[in-house]
C-alpha cells in the first residue's frame, strides 16, 4: 500500500514546488513587460510638468536673475511675489475681465444653438438635412484668416468696433460648425425610442428636446464646451484684429495682454509676465481638473451608438 502512494505524492509535491518556484519568474516577467509602459507615462509626466514648474520658478525670479543666471537656476528669493503685484498692476485683471465678457457669453450661445442644430440635422427627419450638416463641415475647413478683413469692415461699418460684440459675434460664429457637428455624433447615441415614447405621452417637439435632449446631453456639452473654452480663451488673432485701437488694455483680453510687458526698445519683463501666465493657466488647469470626469464620459459617450 505504501509503495502505491509513495509515487503519487512525490509527484504531487514535485507539481505544488515547480509552481511555488514558477510564480517569482512568472511576476518577474509581469514587470518586465510593464517596463516599457511605465518608462513612457514617466517620460510624459515630465513634458507635462516640468513645463508648469518652470514657469512657477520663473514667475518668482527678478530681472536680474533672468539677465545673469542660467535659466536652470533656482530663485534666490523663493517668496519674492513682487512679480504678481507687477502683473495685476499692469492690467491682468482687466485683461482676465474682458476675456470673460467674451468668451463665455460666446460658449453659452455655441452651446444653446449647437445642440439645438445637433437635435435637428440628427434626430428630426427633414429634407436636405444632410447638404445642411456637409454645410457645417464646410464651416471647420475655413481659415480664420481668411475673414479677418471681411469681418473688420463690416464691423466697422455697422460701428460694432470699439466694443465686445465683434469679438462674441466671430466666437460663436467660428465656434459653431465643430460644435454642431461633434453634437450630431453625440445624439446618434441616444436611443430613438425615447423620443418616440416622449411623443406618445404628448411631449411637443421643444419638450422632447429640452426635456430628454437636453439633459441627456450633459457630459457631450461639458466635453465640447471645454473644447470650445480652450479655443477661444486662447485666441490672439481675433482678439488682436478685433481690440486694436481701442486703447492700451481697454478691451484687450488676456492672451492680447500677455503682449503688453515689454519695456524700451521691446525689452520683455520676463518675471511679470512668466507671473500673468501662471494666472492664466491656473484659470484653465483648475477649471479642467474640476471637470475632467465629465470630459472622459463625453468622450466614450460619442462612440458607442445606442
Amino acid at each position: 500500500m505504501s509503495t502505491a502512494t509513495t509515487p503519487t505524492t512525490s509527484i504531487t509535491l514535485t507539481a505544488a514546488e515547480s509552481r511555488r518556484r514558477s510564480r517569482p519568474h512568472a511576476a518577474w516577467r509581469g514587470r518586465v513587460r510593464r517596463l516599457p509602459l511605465a518608462l513612457i507615462t514617466i517620460v510624459l509626466l515630465v513634458v507635462e510638468i516640468y513645463p508648469l514648474v518652470w514657469l512657477l520658478l520663473g514667475s518668482l525670479k527678478t530681472q536680474s536673475e533672468f539677465m545673469n543666471r542660467p535659466t536652470w537656476a533656482l530663485p534666490q528669493n523663493w517668496a519674492n511675489f513682487a512679480n504678481y503685484a507687477t502683473a495685476w498692476q499692469a492690467g491682468i485683471s482687466r485683461n482676465l475681465l474682458n476675456s470673460v465678457i467674451a468668451v463665455f457669453p460666446s460658449l453659452a450661445l455655441i452651446i444653446v444653438f449647437g445642440v439645438a442644430a445637433g437635435f435637428a440635422l440628427e434626430v428630426m427627419v427633414w429634407k436636405g438635412r444632410n447638404t445642411v450638416l456637409l454645410l457645417f463641415l464646410g464651416g471647420i475647413m475655413i481659415p480664420s484668416q481668411m475673414i479677418l478683413l471681411p469681418l473688420f469692415t463690416v464691423y466697422f461699418r455697422i460701428h460694432l468696433t470699439g466694443t465686445m460684440w465683434p469679438l462674441v459675434v466671430t466666437y460663436t460664429a467660428t465656434g459653431l460648425p465643430l460644435t454642431v457637428f461633434m453634437m450630431a455624433t453625440y445624439f446618434r447615441a441616444i436611443p430613438r425610442e425615447l423620443f418616440e415614447a416622449a411623443t406618445i405621452d404628448g411631449a411637443s417637439l421643444l419638450r422632447s428636446f429640452w426635456s430628454v435632449a437636453f439633459p441627456m446631453m450633459t457630459n457631450a456639452i461639458f466635453t465640447v464646451g471645454l473644447v470650445q473654452f480652450f479655443f477661444l480663451w486662447n485666441d490672439l488673432l481675433l482678439a488682436m484684429t478685433f481690440t486694436s485701437g481701442s486703447g492700451h488694455n481697454e478691451l484687450a483680453t488676456v492672451q492680447v495682454g500677455l503682449l503688453s510687458f515689454q519695456g524700451r526698445f521691446g525689452s520683455v519683463q520676463y518675471g511679470p509676465t512668466m507671473a500673468a501666465i501662471c494666472v492664466n493657466v491656473l484659470i484653465t488647469l483648475v477649471l479642467y481638473l474640476f471637470l475632467n470626469q465629465r470630459v472622459m464620459k463625453g468622450m466614450t459617450a460619442g462612440a458607442i451608438k445606442g
